[in-house]
């Protein structure tokens, strides 16, 4: 099922020959460049004219009104509600623990820096509302923002025809449950144009974090510097690194699971083991076949997907590292310390207990990641995307004069004169 990669002896970076979902977020962009502007210059009826266009809805009003997620979540089955308010639980232990103090620190007598975290005013979160409904992810947005201290948090996830032109209804219960009652019924690029610049109702924000096509990645990328943004989130993917200790069906179940999502996923399984390759391989078989969204699975399984031939569980690090995954699982002997040598993922997953789609809900951890290899540079969505370092300069005046040389030695340095008199002015 799987293509076979085989890179037993080879010592060159592999990075070519490992697949990878194709994303032209560039040509996304022009696509979407007239979306963007048009929301930029004409606000409001901009905004209905594209959901109208892209989503089949003639908005008469972009907010949810607060009965509609009232009734959202009276109407959530009961399970859903429970396992929603566990994962909210777990996340915000996790993320509780991220927040981090100001730090104080008395450089000299009289001279103290303090580095403040202070949270963004106001942030836009985006829900994916395509191929399914994703209220697992208002949970892994809305919890880090609240943790971080943010004012304001307004959510947009696309409407739906089939739901009277609001979001899925289990995204506006989450909504509910998590306390957000500022929602508004706006998908696509338009959203992003939406919290960016700003409409008739919709004050602009400071960030705009969550999923989303790549038609959302593209207007997320023009709207960079307008406002801050986590990342452009590219298609989902699962590294696996095993070794023969490994039950195939575990992973053959792990690659359904993440192949589902999206028929661009990515599956790569790098082991030194040709029985666990031919072992999961077999496995496959019968979970495509019974797969609810069997020609999804097979079109990712079949597309950017791979079984990795290695030499060993080190040479095996060396390739995952350099595929840098938003999820990869380490299930080997001793996997604990193995995934501790691991440097560059979103998230890891260590041992057969620990799948990747525990992570999707109920780990606690965040799953917002990177993608696409941004891994190497980029870590996952946090409280900290939420918050930015403002340092607090208070010196006093002998604390100057100790200084003050050294000013005037690199101001004259860099021929910047004016920066030496600005020091020199105060202690004359």
């Amino acid at each position: 099922m799987l293509a076979r990669i085989d890179l037993r002896g080879r010592t060159a970076d592999p990075r070519r020959v490992l697949p990878r979902a194709r994303l032209d977020v560039d040509a996304a962009v022009e696509t979407v460049r007239t979306v963007v502007e048009d929301v930029r210059d004409r606000g409001l009826a901009a905004v209905v004219d594209a959901t109208e266009k892209y989503d089949g809805v003639r908005l008469d009003a972009l907010r949810v009104p607060a009965a509609a997620l009232t009734e959202a979540l009276d109407g959530l089955d009961r399970g859903v509600r429970a396992a929603l308010e566990e994962a909210s639980d777990r996340a915000r232990r996790v993320h509780n623990a991220q927040r981090r103090a100001d730090a104080v620190v008395a450089v000299a007598p009289g001279a103290v820096v303090t580095e403040r975290w202070v949270p963004v005013g106001r942030v836009g979160l985006y829900v994916p509302g395509g191929l399914v409904a994703y209220p697992s992810s208002v949970v892994m947005n809305v919890v880090p923002a609240q943790v971080a201290g943010v004012g304001s948090v307004a959510v947009a996830s696309p409407p739906k025809p089939e739901f009277g032109g609001r979001p899925n209804p289990a995204v506006l219960a989450a909504c509910a449950l998590l306390g957000v009652d500022e929602v508004y019924a706006v998908g696509g690029a338009q959203a992003i144009a939406m919290f960016a610049y700003g409409v008739d109702g919709v004050p602009p924000v400071d960030l705009v974090t969550g999923p989303g096509n790549v038609w959302v990645a593209a207007a997320k990328r023009l709207v960079r510097g307008v406002v801050g943004i986590d990342a452009e989130a590219g298609p989902t993917e699962i590294g696996i690194l095993a070794d023969d200790s490994a039950a195939p069906d575990f992973l053959a179940a792990d690659l359904v699971a993440q192949a589902e999502h999206d028929e661009l996923a990515g599956c790569l399984v790098v082991t030194p083991s040709v029985e666990l390759a031919d072992a999961v391989d077999a496995a496959l078989g019968p979970r495509i076949s019974s797969a609810r969204h069997r020609a999804r699975v097979e079109k990712a399984l079949t597309g950017q997907s791979a079984l990795v031939l290695v030499d060993d569980v080190d040479h095996g690090l060396e390739v995952v590292d350099v595929w840098a995954a938003e999820h990869l699982e380490v299930v080997t002997r001793d996997a604990a310390a193995v995934a501790a040598r691991v440097r560059n993922a979103g998230a890891i997953f260590v041992g057969p207990w620990s799948p990747v789609s525990l992570g999707d809900y109920l780990a606690g951890s965040n799953h917002v990641l990177p993608t696409g290899g941004t891994a190497r540079h980029t870590g996952g969505l946090s409280v900290q995307s939420f918050l930015r370092g403002i340092h607090v300069v208070d010196y006093t005046r002998d604390a100057l004069a100790a200084v003050a040389d050294h000013v005037t030695a690199l101001g004259g340095a860099e021929d910047l004169g004016a920066h030496v008199e600005a020091v020199a002015t105060r202690l004359r």
